[in-house]
């Protein structure tokens, strides 16, 4: 099966296109540093064409909310564009838990719309909502931090880690497309603050966390089941302790 991977050198890309090419697929890793990219369409036909799976797993490199919008809708509309033309037979994109009760956030309100140019595009597809990686925490910690201490909220979460995510979207690559959406989460779910003030404690960095039920997170408050998925969601396996160890590390 040829399939081509939109954003294949990032954290969860490199690690699903490393797994469906041990399983003997023809796998075309895409990023601008590889000459594809789906802002200004550079080789982004020659890339599809042939393709019976794309997975999208881009990011923006921006998290402000012009920016982020304008990156989901381009590149959305630039692929599924291509895809038609080249008949492609499914289209999987990776999204977010939660992603329709976050809609304060400009960035939530982006992957809205780039979902909805896919439901809309007629190209067979499926989408999944992952919960939020175990390799973001970090991010999380940066977006909260103000004088000494990060502000988070109690409510619930349930982390997965990027390994178990590349391996579901890997097999879901591989099924059919099932038009609709795909919850997966970790085996684990926590209090947003208790999770982070673990995190800091054993990565010893002395933020203190505030409990404070009204923070937002990333600029959309949060009720208590805002970010966890549904009963049926498809769970990982790797426990945050046994993720820890092997976290990857900042770069010097």
């Amino acid at each position: 099966m040829k399939i081509l991977v939109i954003g294949g050198s990032g954290l969860i890309g490199t690690k699903t296109v490393n797994k469906l090419r041990q399983l003997g697929h023809n796998v075309i890793s895409a990023s601008p540093s590889t000459g594809i990219n789906t802002i200004t369409g550079e080789g982004l036909a020659e890339a599809v064409s042939g393709c019976d799976v794309v997975i999208d797993l881009a990011n923006s490199p921006s998290f402000a909310d012009n920016d982020v919008m304008e990156f989901f809708e381009t590149s959305g509309r630039n692929l599924l564009a291509a895809e038609i033309n080249a008949g492609v037979k499914h289209h999987i994109a990776l999204s977010v838990v939660g992603t329709d009760r976050l809609q304060k956030s400009g960035y939530f309100r982006a992957k809205q719309v780039q979902e909805d140019l896919i439901k809309k595009s007629g190209v067979p597809y499926t989408i999944i909502h992952s919960t939020q990686f175990m390799e973001f925490l970090g991010g999380i910690v940066a977006s909260a931090r103000a004088e000494g201490s990060v502000k988070l909220s109690s409510a619930k979460i349930q982390p997965i880690a990027a390994e178990d995510v590349a391996s579901i979207v890997a097999e879901i690559g591989l099924a059919a497309p099932i038009n609709s959406i795909v919850e997966i989460g970790g085996p684990e779910r926590f209090s947003l603050s208790g999770l982070v003030e673990n995190y800091l404690t054993k990565t010893k960095d002395t933020l203190t966390v505030i409990e404070d039920n009204q923070a937002p997170y990333f600029g959309s408050p949060l009720e208590d089941l805002t970010l966890i998925p549904q009963d049926n969601a498809r769970l990982g396996t790797l426990t945050f302790e046994e993720w820890f160890p092997n976290r990857p590390q900042p770069k010097a």
